[in-house]
């Protein structure tokens, strides 16, 4: 996402709130909006998310407001989510494109979440789970991106999303 940030200049992420806690040196505002259960089931009722998806045990979801705001100020809205919110995005903003980025294997997803030593066994056996629902989901998406070669696959969503901005304003 940095290098997409980077590569398109008129790109935003969106910044999710979630139930989680925060990992060393994540910062509030910043990384996620960190909040409590209760807290993110009153954003939840009063329509104040996007999308929203429970994903291994945290809930996870996109304040509406900010990306209201982005759009209207003509950015390229760029939303870091799992399979269930994207399918929600398509269901509220048809319009929206829809980028899949797959692991090279099962075996290499399972070696990076490692890698990260932010996580006990548990959740890594949780998130390859979820990992195998939403890669089973894959061809519903408007393009799928293996990421295998950081730089390939940042230089194709950069241009993918380029042209689909070039698209929109003709």
């Amino acid at each position: 996402m940095a290098r997409l940030l980077h590569d398109v200049p008129d790109a935003w992420l969106s910044v999710s709130a979630t139930t989680r806690a925060p990992r060393e040196g994540e910062v509030d505002g910043v990384h996620y909006y960190f909040v409590s259960r209760e807290r993110f089931e009153e954003m939840a009722q009063a329509g104040d998310l996007l999308e929203w998806a429970e994903y291994a045990g945290n809930c996870y979801g996109t304040p509406l407001s900010s990306v209201l705001e982005q759009m209207k100020a003509g950015k390229q809205v760029i939303l870091e989510i799992d399979v269930q919110g994207g399918f929600q995005i398509r269901e509220k903003m048809p319009e929206a494109h829809l980028v899949f980025i797959e692991p090279p294997s099962m075996e290499e997803l399972e070696k990076r979440l490692r890698g990260r030593g932010t996580e006990d066994d548990e959740t890594i056996a949780r998130r390859l789970k979820a990992a195998e629902l939403e890669l089973s989901r894959k061809e519903e998406y408007d393009i799928r991106l293996v990421n295998d070669n950081l730089d390939e696959a940042a230089r194709k969503l950069a241009a993918y999303v380029d042209e689909q901005a070039e698209l929109a304003r003709e």
